[in-house]
């Protein structure tokens, strides 16, 4: 018997069938004929029947009968509603009407025959030439193996619907499907076919922000079907998602991508506590850099969803707790629900063999060669797990300095910046995202007039870091000399090595020492510059580059 929620779900107001008649079908050929409504009840029985093992010619049970009733009620009032709406009726659109309710009431394997039927009639249509009007002649879609098959432009359509359900009063899945049968060509790929469907759905986003979910969903789909390397039907999905959990743990385990302890958990727990449909919150922007930036790939086969994602990373979090189960789904509920998110580096590694969850390390570097370049040696180290640099180069001596050890002369800050720079830009935060680094110096530094202009976009090259960050520290002396209009001195730390450990008074009262030395020639490495120039100096800079 039909149960009283499904009967619930089912009813709906009356419509008259000659209401649907005011209304007019486009069909695959091109002509048009009037709506009958009948046409959909007896598609509706057929597929009843085919489930059922009953004869065509056999009447359906009175409650199949009554099933099929409600069921097209409910067709037609979506069909009726996009028809005053202006849309126009093609017969796809009201047969992928019927798939969605079937759907929706929960007769899966109703659904699956009708769309059996769809299928069957199609290859009908081809044999007796009948060919879609829609199908551009002779094109082919072609696999990764080798083989061929004629390019389907109603199953283009069908994922397109799909994938604006819910959206249908503001994304047009006909004129999505237009925009990508007008992209592919004889030979094209379904990723081709894919990424075509992704970009028509973006290009919708500036007029109509729900576009924005459209491009989700399809991204997702693709990122689905690799991770579990088939695709799952509606019906199934839920169980598919969270069963498949503990699978996704083991081949990264097995991979070297996960830390031997993920096996320790209660994975089947852990997979039934997921929040499948919160990846339905992603808008593209959101899945794309989720997708690009942080789930983890075999051979560029991403093996994690989103919802993997954040559970692995609570798990990696939990590893020290002691109930480290239920401490993981404590995380990840916060996680995947927005209500907190974790930094990068904590993204990318937690969980993984390289549990590196910092986001910034501070390193200050010494006035010694070897000292210099172990500092970029561990820069480049830290950078690889994601993390964020800050290097002090306030100690290092200044351009023209003398060199005991080999009796010449500094070149300065600039040529060690320059070599720092390029280790940013080289190793990119393991190949994920552009590497982050900022260099700082103290107001008095003699090279600080270079050490503006490193950002500057003219000049020599090889005094230019492009894609460093800089910041100059300011100690409020320089300012008071700034509002009085008085002079600034630079030096080179290696003749006032204190300098750069003071602040406050301690600072000035040493400071206004190592000037009045300078005058009397004790330091003979200098020089004096009106500090309103060097002020607007840095603000021209700031404006200039943002730095």
């Amino acid at each position: 018997m039909i149960s009283n929620d499904t009967r619930r779900q089912l009813i709906l107001e009356d419509i008259d069938p000659l209401e649907c008649n005011e209304f007019i079908v486009k069909k695959r050929d091109g002509h048009s004929e009037p709506f009958e409504a009948s046409l959909i009840q007896k598609a509706v029985e057929k597929a009843f029947k085919a489930e059922e093992g009953i004869d065509e010619s056999t009447t359906l049970t009175p409650e199949l009968q009554e099933i099929s009733a409600l069921l097209t009620e409910q067709v037609l009032k979506e069909v009726i509603a996009r028809a005053v709406k202006g849309d126009e009726l093609e017969i796809e659109l009201i047969q992928d009407a019927v798939e969605n309710r079937l759907m929706d009431a929960g007769y899966y394997k109703v659904a699956r025959r009708y769309i059996v039927y769809r299928e069957d009639r199609k290859r009908a249509r081809l044999i007796k030439g009948e060919e879609d009007k829609e199908t551009p002649e002779h094109m082919q879609v072609r696999y990764p193996d080798g083989s061929a098959q004629p390019l389907d432009p109603q199953k283009i359509r069908r994922t397109l619907v799909k994938a604006c359900t819910g959206f249908e009063d503001r994304c047009n899945a006909n004129e999505l499907t237009e925009a990508v049968l007008k992209i592919v060509y004889n030979g094209v790929t379904p990723a081709e076919i894919e990424n075509g469907m992704m970009m028509a759905s973006r290009a919708g986003i500036e007029r109509e922000p729900a576009y924005g979910y459209v491009a989700a969903r399809l991204l997702l789909k693709k990122n689905y079907r690799d991770a579990w390397q088939r695709s799952v039907e509606s019906y199934e999905f839920d169980k598919v998602y969270r069963t498949e959990f503990a699978s996704y743990i083991k081949e990264g385990i097995e991979y070297d991508l996960l830390s031997h302890k993920l096996a320790e958990y209660d994975l089947e727990l852990l997979g039934e506590a997921l929040f499948v449909d919160r990846d339905s919150q992603l808008n593209y922007l959101g899945a794309q850099t989720i997708y690009d930036r942080y789930l983890l790939h075999i051979e560029d086969r991403r093996i994690e969803t989103p919802q993997y994602l954040w559970m692995r990373v609570a798990m990696g979090l939990a590893l020290e707790e002691e109930n480290k189960n239920e401490r993981a789904i404590e995380f990840y509920d916060l996680l995947s629900s927005f209500r907190f998110m974790s930094s990068t580096p904590t993204l990318f590694n937690s969980g993984t063999q390289h549990s590196q969850l910092s986001s910034c390390y501070l390193l200050t570097i010494d006035d010694d060669l070897g000292h210099i370049f172990k500092t970029i040696g561990d820069d480049a180290q830290l950078s690889k797990w994601a993390g964020g640099l800050g290097n002090d180069w306030t100690n290092i001596r200044a351009t023209g300095s003398y060199i005991k050890g080999t009796n010449g002369k500094s070149q300065g800050i600039v040529p060690f910046l320059k070599v720092a720079n390029d280790t940013a830009v080289a190793v990119n935060q393991g190949g994920k995202r552009k590497g982050a680094m900022c260099a700082y110096l103290e107001t008095w530094h003699l090279d600080l007039e270079d050490f503006i202009d490193l950002r500057k976009n003219t000049g020599d090259e090889r005094r230019r870091t492009h894609d460093m960050h800089t910041a100059n520290w300011i100690p409020d002396l320089f300012m008071k000399r700034v509002k009085e209009n008085g002079l600034w001195t630079l030096f080179s730390p290696s003749d006032v090595p204190d300098l750069h450990h003071l602040c406050g008074k301690e600072f000035e009262a040493a400071y206004t020492a190592y000037e009045t030395k300078a005058q009397s020639g004790e330091i003979k490495l200098f020089k004096q510059v009106e500090a309103m120039t060097l002020w607007r100096k840095m603000l021209t800079s700031l404006f200039e580059t943002g730095h």
